[in-house]
């Protein structure tokens, strides 16, 4: 399964990552025993070499090649095995090690889980666990930890914490970043009735809550008509069953009569590339929602395509600079083929896809990009974002954190409004 991995979704998500994923397990450990050319193998003796006493195996050059790559690590393995001053913990060695292998990749969207780390990654993506119930953006670009999302009757939320309130410390000395939010996630969640120490910069003050850990469960969507029967919808991650949840509020608001749609995507950190496609699939007809490219330069589109059946309504989209991934793919797709408006600033410019995989027997996994996306159109995303058709910048000390569907107060929801006002009345 591909997944545009959130910002940093903490679930969140989604996104991400996963619900409805299927995973693809490695099977390299069965490739080394294959038979081959004799010009081509390595006989490795680990015993006397007498005929069925299962002490040999062949592999091809290749593949001991490869392995003589990690000789020094199997050296420092070793070394510990024998001289460390206490015994070592093993799998907390090699663990390190594959998460050290993918650190090597330079790229913040892939790296390892271990067993705990990806049963926890899937329970977000149900949008089920034990915390204080935030959603954070994660923006690599600035190192900055923001809330995004505060969840309805959540202990985030009776503690007094609010959207657009930086991460700053969990704990006595974890200081937050998006290379350790991870970390600061880990110990926000725990036992149910428990408590978690957390700090928040507001205005530049430091502000420390003390949060009661209790159960979360999220919805990702919300919904409501604003006036001139135009429809609105807040959609916060693709993960979970979003795109269910999507599909409901949309059949609601056209059985009330719905106009027109404006589809809020302003802080989704994206997710599971299938649910954009899914969401998408609902205002499209047959054709891409996007198109991969591979790093040998391949293109492929055939990966993700959308079929005939739509609904026919105006849409308009709103985007900030924290709509990123899965975000990036519904606007796109949207905007070159339903016409959409795209109303706010330029999303983030996350274009690339990752997919996520389960690894070894123990219940472990990992993410790693694999692909750049482009619009049906040919656009690319990566480090560029979607820029909107109608720019509305927030003033500089407006951070956004607006109450749902606050189209009075809110400058770019009361802008696309105005825009979706002169799109039904054409």
């Amino acid at each position: 399964m591909k997944k545009i991995p959130m910002l940093i979704m903490m679930l969140a998500a989604a996104a991400l990552l996963l619900s409805g994923c299927a995973y693809s397990p490695f099977h390299q450990m069965e490739a080394m025993f294959t038979s081959s050319t004799p010009s081509d193998t390595v006989i490795q003796e680990q015993g006397s070499n007498q005929a069925g006493n299962g002490n040999t195996v062949t592999i091809s050059r290749e593949e001991y090649e490869k392995y003589q790559r990690f000789s020094e690590l199997v050296d420092l393995y070793d070394a510990a095995e024998s001289y460390f001053y206490i015994e070592p913990d093993y799998e907390k060695m090699l663990e390190y090690a594959a998460k050290g292998l993918m650190t090597g990749l330079e790229d913040p969207y892939s790296f390892y889980y271990n067993p705990k780390e990806f049963t926890e990654m899937q329970e977000d993506d149900e949008g089920n666990y034990v915390g204080i119930g935030v959603l954070i953006s994660s923006n690599f670009k600035t190192q900055i930890c923001t809330i995004s999302r505060v969840f309805d009757g959540s202990p985030a939320k009776e503690a007094g914490v609010l959207r657009g309130d930086i991460l700053y410390k969990v704990g006595e000395d974890l200081y937050v970043t998006p290379d350790n939010v991870q970390d600061a996630v880990d110990i926000m969640r725990g036992v149910e009735g428990t408590d978690v120490d957390v700090t928040f910069l507001r205005n530049g003050e430091e502000i420390t809550m003390t949060i009661t850990r209790k159960a979360i469960s999220v919805n990702q969507v919300e919904s409501t008509m604003l006036e001139g029967q135009i429809g609105y919808i807040a959609f916060y991650q693709f993960a979970g069953h979003c795109e269910k949840e999507f599909e409901q509020a949309l059949n609601n608001l056209m059985d009330q009569g719905a106009k027109g749609l404006i589809i809020d995507l302003r802080d989704n950190p994206g997710g599971w590339v299938e649910q954009a496609r899914y969401v998408a699939d609902l205002f499209l007809d047959e054709g891409e929602l996007c198109y991969l490219v591979y790093r040998n330069g391949e293109e492929v589109h055939t990966d993700y395509l959308t079929k005939d059946g739509k609904v026919d309504i105006p849409l308009v989209i709103l985007i900030n600079e924290n709509s990123a991934s899965s975000s990036e793919i519904l606007t796109g797709a949207l905007k070159d083929r339903a016409d959409a408006t795209i109303v706010g600033v330029t999303s983030f410019g996350k274009g690339i896809i990752q997919g996520v995989w389960n690894i070894g027997t123990k219940g472990a996994g990992f993410q790693m990009t694999i692909a750049q996306y482009y619009t049906p159109n040919g656009n690319a995303v990566h480090e560029k974002g979607i820029t909107p058709d109608i720019e509305v910048p927030l003033e500089e000390n407006d951070n956004g954190m607006y109450d749902f569907a606050d189209a009075t107060n809110d400058p770019q929801l009361k802008k696309a409004v105005e825009i979706m006002k002169e799109k039904t009345a054409q």
